[in-house]
């Protein structure tokens, strides 16, 4: 039996957000002159969409293409919305590569474990490609990103909450969905690995931590780093009992049939 440990990456390798994509997409709008600035409530609201593209879609109403003065066809508003996203992925992935988003607590510790104990590993986001390998190779390393799979972007039709990327690792990484188990932050990531029949572990971020993780098997704070930075499981549903950092052998009893329900 192969298992998989599959990661979501903005609010689960890194806590990129706040301190990341939105001065990337606030820095874009700058420079094409456009006229929105996102405050971080506004933020908040716009991470209910899935994907970086369609976040900045989400602006073209009738009257934000008059004031913008974008062009009415709708292909060439697809062009430019291309043309915004490929420059705040740039502005992003300097952010990443320039140090000022560290991994998240417990993250390369419980990597160099799965792949230790002969787990495959793997990213799962709606993210752009290079964004998500600058967040990973930052957050574990350039040794240990190698060990991972990445399906990033536009690889599936549909984003999340929809299971597609998940459906896709699954198949990709040719292990079973009982094999599995995810590591999400947000409730639409939750919602896409559980429709796709995965065990998921949720580890609350900066903009999730009032969302309903409804389905998830454990909820907690951060995977957790001993000694200074120890787990608080904010949900047992399976009843793993009280853990000062999530290990493998607590993901392993998240999966077995005594646990409850998935």
């Amino acid at each position: 039996m192969t298992r998989a440990l599959v990661f979501d990456c903005d609010g689960v390798l890194a806590d990129t957000e706040r301190d990341g994509h939105l001065p990337a997409f606030n820095e874009t709008f700058e420079h094409f002159d456009l006229p929105v600035r996102w405050s971080e409530d506004d933020y908040a609201s716009v991470l209910r969409i899935g994907g970086g593209k369609e976040r900045l879609a989400s602006l073209l109403t009738p009257d934000f293409v008059r004031r913008a003065g974008l062009p009415a066809d709708q292909e060439a508003q697809r062009a430019a919305v291309a043309d915004w996203h490929a420059e705040k992925t740039r502005r992003y992935t300097a952010r990443v590569r320039a140090g000022d988003m560290p991994g998240r607590p417990g993250i390369a510790r419980i990597v160099h474990e799965a792949h230790d104990a002969g787990w495959l590993l793997a990213v799962a986001s709606t993210s752009a490609e290079p964004s998500v390998r600058a967040v990973l190779e930052h957050a574990v390393g350039d040794d240990a990103a190698a060990w991972f799979a990445v399906f990033a972007g536009d690889v599936v039709p549909h984003k999340k909450p929809a299971p597609d990327i998940y459906e896709l690792a699954v198949r990709e990484l040719g292990v079973s969905a009982d094999d599995v188990v995810v590591v999400e932050d947000s409730a639409n990531g939750l919602r896409a690995a559980v429709a796709a029949g995965l065990t998921t572990v949720v580890t609350i971020s900066s903009y999730t931590a009032d969302e309903d993780f409804t389905g998830a098997a454990l909820v907690v704070d951060s995977l957790g780093d001993l000694p200074d930075t120890p787990t608080h499981v904010l949900s047992d549903p399976h009843h793993v009992g009280s853990v000062e950092q999530v290990t493998l052998d607590t993901l392993t009893q998240l999966q077995t049939p005594t646990g409850g329900p998935r």
